[in-house]
C-alpha cells in the first residue's frame, strides 16, 4: 500500500473538477487547498457512507482496489463509478498471471519465470543475463532491480524473500535493451477531442511516452523521481513508426481482453531489433495533476500523453468521468 493512499491525486482530481463547476462532495465544508485529506473520503464503509450522506451519487475509485473491497457493498444501489471493477483489479494486479494470460492470447511478452522460497536452492533459468527481478504485485518500478549474473540474482532473491515485503515468490524477467515507452489505454466510450465527439467501440491508445534517464537499466519509481524529469511524449514521426503502431495495437488488444472500465498504463520495451514487448500492465495509473498551486510540477505519464492530443488535466478528467459505469450485477 502507498503511504497516505492516493489522497494526493484524489485532491488534485477534486480541485480540477470543482473548477469545471462539477459538484464534488468533500469530507469538510471548507477544504484546505494544501491538505489532501480534506478532499477525499476514506475507502471504508464508514467513509463511503459519509460521502453518500453528503449527497454523493458517483464515486471516483482513486484507490487500491481488490476483491471484496468495501466499495462492493454499495453496488446495486443505482450509483455510478469511475475506475476499474475491484474483482478484476485483484486478478490482473498479479504481474505474472496477467503476462501469461496476455502471452496465451498472442501478445508479445518477455520471457519470464517465478522463483519461490521453496525452489530458491535449485531453480533454473531459460534465458540469459542480465535479467530483471520484480515483485509479483507492486506499484510501477518499486522493488524492481536489474541483475547481471547469478551471484547478484541470488543476493537479490535472498533480500526480497527474507523481508517478505512483497510475498514469498519473486518474478524474474528477460531484460530488453531497447527503448522503453509507456502507453495509456483508454476504455471504449464517447470522448471529446478537438471539439468533436468521437465514439470508440473498443479500447484505444493515447500517444506513447518515452522513458529515459534510467537508473541501472530501470526507470526510477515516480514516488522518488517525478516523471517530468525522465519522460516525454514521442514526436509525430516516431508515433508513425511501424514498431510503435504495432505496440499500440497490442496494448489495445490487452485492454479489450481485460474489459477495462478506466485507463490502464502499459510499459513496453524494445529488444535489440526494435520490436516492442509488453512487460508491465498497471490497472491503476497515477492521476496526479497541476490543479493546485503547490503541485504545479505534478504530471502523470497519462497526462503527458493526453497533452499530445490537445487535452489538459481537466480535459483528461472530464473525459474519464464520462465513462462512469453502474454496478448493477
Amino acid at each position: 500500500m502507498k503511504p497516505g493512499g492516493y489522497s494526493d491525486s484524489g485532491a488534485d482530481i477534486a480541485c480540477a473538477l470543482i473548477r469545471q463547476n462539477i459538484a464534488v462532495v468533500t469530507p469538510v465544508n471548507k477544504p484546505n487547498i494544501k491538505k489532501d485529506l480534506d478532499w477525499v473520503f476514506p475507502d471504508t464503509k464508514k467513509g463511503i457512507q459519509d460521502a453518500l450522506n453528503k449527497g454523493a451519487n458517483t464515486f471516483w475509485l482513486n484507490t487500491v482496489l481488490y476483491k471484496n473491497h468495501d466499495i462492493e457493498s454499495f453496488f446495486n444501489r443505482g450509483l455510478q463509478f469511475i475506475g476499474q471493477i475491484p474483482s478484476q483489479v485483484d486478478i490482473y494486479d498479479d504481474k505474472y498471471f496477467t503476462n501469461e494470460f496476455l502471452r496465451a492470447n498472442k501478445i508479445s511478452i518477455p520471457k519470464t519465470k517465478l522463483i519461490s522460497k521453496e525452489n530458491l536452492a535449485n531453480y533454473t533459468l531459460e534465458f540469459d543475463f542480465p535479467i530483471v527481478v520484480k515483485p509479483i504485485r507492486g506499484r510501477g518500478s518499486q522493488g524492481v532491480t536489474l541483475v547481471k549474473n547469478k551471484h547478484e540474482l541470488n543476493n537479490r532473491l535472498n533480500d526480497i524473500l527474507s523481508i517478505n515485503t512483497y510475498g514469498n515468490t519473486v518474478y524474474v524477467e528477460q531484460f530488453l535493451s531497447g527503448q522503453e515507452i509507456t502507453i495509456t489505454v483508454m476504455p471504449r466510450g464517447n470522448y471529446f477531442i478537438n471539439n468533436k465527439e468521437i465514439n470508440y467501440k473498443k479500447p484505444w491508445c493515447l500517444p506513447a511516452v518515452k522513458r529515459y534517464n534510467h537508473e541501472n537499466g530501470i526507470a526510477p519509481y515516480n514516488g522518488i523521481v517525478a516523471v517530468i524529469e525522465n519522460s516525454i511524449a514521442l514526436e509525430h514521426n516516431e508515433l508513425k513508426s511501424k514498431e510503435i503502431i504495432e505496440a499500440c495495437k497490442q496494448c489495445e488488444k490487452a485492454g479489450e481482453l481485460l474489459n477495462i472500465k478506466a485507463p490502464i498504463r502499459i510499459d513496453c520495451r524494445a529488444d535489440k531489433h526494435g520490436n516492442y514487448f509488453l512487460f508491465d500492465l498497471n490497472m491503476k495509473p497515477n492521476m496526479t495533476g497541476p490543479s493546485r498551486c503547490h503541485r504545479e510540477n505534478q504530471e502523470s505519464l497519462t497526462l503527458m500523453a493526453s497533452k499530445k492530443i490537445g487535452w489538459n488535466y481537466t480535459d483528461l478528467l472530464t473525459n474519464m468521468s464520462k465513462q462512469s459505469w453502474n454496478a448493477n450485477y
